[in-house]
């Protein structure tokens, strides 16, 4: 099949992924904006938005034996309506610990439908196209995620309109993959490295994970929570959270092209030291708006974003070919987890600090990273760059993706050689 007869083929795909990313990244800034509205307490926001995460997390683990119960179809379907009702009860029930229920419960439903959507897009993969296809997909999902931002400027949050137009986004999102031809693919369980091993194999690459979930957790969980707190407008907030993202999307290549030629520990650290000189100008320069804060909020989003799938690229450095989607399996429930700390840590330091606190944590974060990177160079020598090696693109630390999304990689499909066979046909050849 031809690269344009298989993008055909996943475009009900595409539709659906990137209508459930719009309605989750509206759903997002709204709640942490009605929230502020709300007088919620700064620290019970936080917990609310790392809801959010836990339940994806605990959905990611539990969501292949879901489908291969009941299939895709039914599967998708089912989960798709339950997040739509729990968007609406959002406005229905204006409770912080209602909420908190509600956030859960949407980020288990949230990690099936990811794995219903992306164990297709694996299907229709080969490895003539699969690079293609991640960053089709990539690209979807992040503009979706980004445009979700530009409506929360179509209904004040202070009613319930939006909710309602995030239900009726995720209820959308449901027709293209109910009504896909594409053939429904077999799902086996997923093996997980155990993060102890893991840490092992690659230190940096657990940690890095592990660090970008807190980082980007915090970001996504309360920075609509930040402007609002400073005094921003909705269209303002809406244009920072933009930007951020719109940041991000821009340094995905060339920082993995990047990592690519030198030591990735080098863009590593860089990375987390550029987001810790950011935060502290964020942190200490006192002005909100203007040019130089929108420069700022986009040039932070440029770092933030592609650290995680650096940090995958790192440790897939030391990695077996067999060994890469466990591995990474695992590095995404480690994001997962620091996600799940991130935005209730932040809000912590909110309640100490002000709304600074944000970026002062996430200034202190990305520099712990970084140090301890620069403690691991001093322990162990670069992996040798290869000549041949094939430029793969970075993958982006989606906050509505899942572990099957690693499989559809090209590197997952290549196998080690055969040593005892090569052996045998020069023994044989001699």
């Amino acid at each position: 099949m031809t690269l344009r007869a298989t993008l055909i083929s996943i475009f009900a795909l595409l539709l659906g992924a990137g209508a459930l990313n719009l309605g989750m990244g509206l759903q997002a800034s709204l709640l942490g904006v009605r929230a502020g509205m709300e007088s919620f307490p700064t620290v019970l926001i936080g917990l609310i938005m790392s809801s959010y995460y836990a339940g994806f997390v605990v959905g990611s683990l539990n969501a292949a034996k879901l489908v291969n119960r009941v299939g895709h179809i039914r599967t998708f379907s089912a989960f798709a309506s339950l997040t739509s009702a729990a968007v609406l009860l959002h406005a229905v029930f204006v409770n912080p610990w209602a909420w908190l229920g509600f956030r859960a419960v949407t980020g288990f439903c949230v990690a099936v439908l990811s794995l219903v959507t992306e164990s297709w897009l694996n299907e229709r993969a080969s490895n003539l196209n699969r690079g293609t296809i991640i960053s089709t997909y990539f690209v979807v999902t992040l503009g979706a995620t980004a445009l979700g931002q530009v409506l929360l400027m179509a209904a004040p949050p202070s009613g319930y309109q939006l909710f309602v137009l995030v239900s009726v986004v995720i209820s959308v999102a449901l027709v293209p993959v109910a009504l896909t031809s594409s053939p429904m693919p077999e799902l086996t369980p997923q093996e997980r490295m155990p993060l102890k091993a893991l840490f092992n194999v690659s230190p940096v690459g657990l940690i890095g994970s592990l660090g970008a979930g807190l980082i980007a957790g915090s970001f996504w969980g309360v920075g609509a929570v930040y402007g609002q707190h400073v005094g921003m407008t909705t269209p303002e907030i809406a244009l920072f959270m933009t930007l951020v993202i719109c940041g991000g999307v821009a340094t995905q290549w060339p920082l993995g092209k990047l990592s690519d030629g030198i030591d990735r520990r080098y863009v590593i650290a860089g990375t987390t030291f550029g987001i810790t000189l950011i935060a502290a100008l964020f942190t200490f320069g006192g002005e909100d708006g203007g040019v130089q804060f929108y420069v700022l909020a986009a040039l932070l989003g440029g770092l933030i974003l592609p650290l995680y799938g650096i940090a995958i690229a790192h440790a897939n450095d030391f990695l077996e070919p067999q060994d890469f989607v466990p591995a990474s399996a695992s590095l995404l429930l480690s994001y997962g987890i620091g996600a799940a700390i991130g935005p209730l840590a932040a809000t912590v330091v909110m309640n100490f600090m002000g709304p600074y606190g944000l970026f002062f944590y996430m200034g202190v974060s990305a520099l712990g990273i970084g140090l301890f990177t620069l403690y691991r160079m001093t322990r162990r020598r670069e992996v040798p760059v290869s000549p041949e090696a094939e430029t793969v693109p970075a993958m982006a630390p989606m906050p509505n993706t899942s572990a099957m999304i690693y499989e559809m990689d090209p590197r997952s499909e290549e196998q080690p050689e055969d040593e005892d066979a090569e052996d045998k046909a020069q023994s044989s050849g001699a």
